[in-house]
């Protein structure tokens, strides 16, 4: 007979002592008799000694409890698990880089539409729910509709079985003993296991980036550093894959399982140092914490910057971690950047960085802060932050009025793109308004349906001067230009690549420039105990170099 569960706390911490394949070893026999004879308490070294205080209540319930769970059979061996390599770094094979391929095009690098599975476990708060509730919970970046579309078309599995009714409902299976004796009055081990496996076949477009190669500045048996360019993720994040640092070494260079030291904003360019193994890894990570790396960056900012020495120390709190935004606040973290002005044009400010922490955002945080926003900072230089933009940690809006404001400002400017915010952020940012996609830098209110006559933005064109400017920045205009037997080409070629359930097949963007993939932010120099790497001091922070940013 079998007894009635236990409380929710106690069943929580008994499954996490029982490892799931002990436990289900040692609770082989009760699928067939459903009970368990009383045995003694085994002997072991966590029993007390004769004569000593026992240990207490509830640490001798989670001593037997534990034993319980990992005994084995008479006459049955332990299982061991294979060893496994410990601390690898980020790594990608073969079958990845196989999904799809890049193209160059207008200055800028493209990924050919590709199709990618999101994978997931289940989790224990969707145990009891239908799958309908859980993607429109927990997956908001698709409306129900796709969903359902998807589950009728086979692009969702559910322990690898096509799933067409979203109405079933996530299960767990459990196991149950009758109560061992002794002093603990009940113990009932119930392994709550939250292993339905969730596959989710989608038609994935991955913005466009600067088509500027990767320059190596150093490589060597210990460690990786590039010249990182701007617009460019150091590794997967977001709607970015294929389109990151860490895949092209991969792939075009064939460097594997690197370790990243430190990173960089997508939009600044510079020094990125990786290491090659964990132990290298370690090593400079010591250094970091210990204050010993020295990090320089250069940067041109609004304004006539002071020629003295300025050192600003105001603590920066997260406004939000999902759009990337911070702030100045005296409840934010304490943080100290070095600023050094180098040149002044009449317009604009070259200025060398010294952080001596490595909060969010620091340096443009601090520059923002003291009125010398960089000039083409698309988060920290805009009117969403006021009259005033920032400068003395003037804002006079609440966090959402902020987030919201800099959504209607990167509308109304095309460059939505460049707060990197996931769709189902973005919806709930910008309240009513119909949103597409973010990830590119168009308005959605100009993007037109994909037709015969229209050129894609994702489709590479021929190798002919004439083909790749007709679909480079503004291709709804520029379109008119093809000839007809090339616009037919392009067509057919669009129709093998286009999905029917992906909605962004059915849209044209207008690509950005390159030069809206640049931030004027650039890391020079990491110094180290025992290393020291320096890249060239980019075009933008010349003497000679002509404004043409539109301040």
């Amino acid at each position: 007979m079998l007894l009635p569960p236990l409380p929710e706390q106690q069943r929580r911490l008994l499954s996490l002592l029982a490892g799931a394949g002990a436990l289900r070893a040692s609770l082989a026999p009760l699928s067939a008799c459903g009970s368990m004879e009383e045995q003694p308490p085994p002997p072991g070294p966590e029993r007390s000694e004769p004569g000593s205080a026992p240990p207490p209540a509830k640490k001798r319930r989670l001593q037997r409890a534990e034993r319980l769970a990992g005994r084995p059979e008479e006459g049955e061996r332990r299982y061991v698990p294979p060893p496994r390599k410990r601390n690898p770094g980020v790594s990608f094979g073969q079958a990845h880089f196989a999904e799809t391929s890049y193209y160059f095009e207008g200055g800028l690098r493209k990924v050919r539409p590709y199709y990618f599975d999101f994978q997931t476990y289940c989790k224990g708060r969707w145990v009891g729910r239908s799958l309908l509730h859980v993607f429109g919970t927990e997956f908001r970046a698709q409306p129900l509709e796709y969903y359902r579309a998807a589950g009728e078309a086979g692009r969702l599995r559910l322990n690898e079985q096509p799933v067409r009714d979203l109405s079933v409902v996530l299960k767990a299976t459990a196991l149950r003993a009758k109560s061992v004796g002794y002093e603990l009055n009940m113990v009932i081990l119930c392994c709550l296991q939250n292993n339905d496996f969730l596959r989710n076949t989608v038609h994935r477009h991955e913005p466009p980036v600067t088509a500027q190669t990767i320059e190596f500045l150093e490589e060597n048996d210990e460690v990786v550093v590039v010249d990182k360019p701007s617009s460019l993720p150091v590794h997967p994040c977001g709607r970015f894959r294929h389109n990151t640092v860490i895949f092209i070494l991969g792939k075009e260079h064939n460097l594997k399982e690197l370790h990243t030291v430190h990173r960089l904003d997508r939009l600044t360019s510079g020094v990125l140092m990786f290491a090659k193994s964990a132990e290298v890894s370690k090593r400079i990570d010591e250094q970091v914490r210990q204050r010993q790396l020295e990090k320089e960056y250069v940067c041109r900012v609004v304004g006539e910057f002071p020629e003295n020495e300025v050192t600003c120390e105001e603590p920066i709190l997260v406004v939000s971690y999902k759009v990337g935004v911070c702030r100045v606040d005296p409840k934010g973290k304490l943080c100290k950047t070095v600023f050094q002005r180098l040149s002044y044009n009449g317009k604009t400010s070259v200025v060398k960085c010294f952080p001596y922490t490595g909060r969010t955002h620091q340096i443009r945080v601090h520059l923002q802060f003291l009125g010398h926003p960089i000039i083409n900072d698309p988060i920290y230089n805009t009117d969403a932050w006021g009259p005033a933009k920032g400068k003395g940690g003037n804002i006079d809006k609440t966090d959402e009025e902020l987030l919201r404001s800099l959504v209607e400002v990167h509308l109304s400017k095309q460059s939505l793109g460049l707060l990197d915010i996931a769709e189902e952020d973005l919806k709930t940012l910008a309240g009513d308004q119909e949103q597409d996609a973010p990830g590119n830098c168009a308005k959605p209110l100009l993007v037109t349906p994909v037709s015969a006559d229209s050129c894609s933005a994702e489709e590479p064109q021929d190798t002919s001067e004439s083909d790749i400017s007709a679909c480079s920045q503004n291709s709804a205009p520029q379109s008119q230009v093809h000839k007809a037997k090339s616009r037919e080409a392009s067509s057919s070629k669009r129709q093998d690549e286009r999905d029917p359930l992906c909605e962004e097949c059915k849209i044209v963007r207008p690509d950005p420039s390159p030069k809206d993939l640049v931030m004027y932010l650039h890391a020079l120099r990491y110094k180290g105990a025992e290393f020291e790497y320096c890249s060239k001091m980019p075009a933008w922070a010349q003497d000679n170099w002509e404004e043409s940013w539109n301040l």
